[in-house]
């Protein structure tokens, strides 16, 4: 494997705490189950003929819209529900209220920036979230590029998105390498000659990295667990 020039970071569940907790975590500000919340999503995404979040990520619809049109599709499957305690107009703003973001990765996209590496995030995001999780990264004067689904019209694990990435990057496929828990990304990454690390938890991806990039990182998870 060669050694890569640009390292992308998926922000949901690289970046971020693991999906499933975020939606357990919205469950105890909401109290909607994850079960039931997801199937809203495919509902919402099936009336539009389009994968669960892609409306949102690919800017189709706003978010507010997009929180009536789960309302609708709470209340159709479950007519007696309670959404009192769910602003889903406003999504973004109670989903990341509280939300921390990954420390040891965080701290190992920095380390490998100081290690001469270009660092990247290649997320599938909304418009109106960014005001919500960007920040929180404290990564502004770090990230040499933040290519996101929604102001590219297109997501992973759309070919387009990632010939954008490489393209806004300007180096070769081959030198670029996607950290990602999304299987279907990296194996759609795969297929376009990027390099690819399947995201499982912090241990296995720092010991893979630390492979790859020759750039002492676990020693930093054990800082930022102490």
């Amino acid at each position: 494997m060669r050694t890569p020039k640009m390292i992308w970071f998926d922000f949901g569940g690289v970046l971020s705490p693991p999906i499933p907790a975020l939606f357990q975590q919205y469950q105890h500000k909401t109290g909607l189950a994850p079960a039931v919340l997801q199937q809203a999503m495919r509902d919402v995404a099936d009336d539009m003929q389009l994968p669960m979040l892609a409306p949102v990520e690919n800017a189709v619809i706003s978010e507010a819209e997009w929180g009536e049109r789960l309302e609708n599709a709470l209340r159709r499957r479950h007519p007696d529900i309670d959404l009192s305690r769910a602003r889903l107009r406003e999504f973004g703003a109670q989903w990341f209220a509280g939300v921390t973001p990954n420390r040891a990765m965080v701290q190992a996209l920095r380390q490998l920036k100081a290690a001469a590496y270009q660092v990247g995030i290649l997320t599938n995001n909304v418009l109106e979230w960014e005001p919500h999780w960007w920040p929180a990264l404290r990564l502004e004067s770090v990230v040499d590029l933040v290519v996101d689904s929604c102001k590219e019209g297109c997501r992973k694990p759309d070919a387009r998105f990632f010939a954008i990435a490489v393209q806004r990057a300007a180096v070769e496929p081959a030198d670029c390498l996607l950290i990602d828990d999304v299987a279907e990304n990296i194996e759609a990454a795969a297929s376009m000659g990027w390099q690819t690390l399947l995201f499982q938890d912090n241990a296995q991806a720092l010991l893979e990295l630390e492979s790859i990039t020759r750039v002492a990182l676990r020693e930093q998870m054990e800082l930022v667990a102490s």
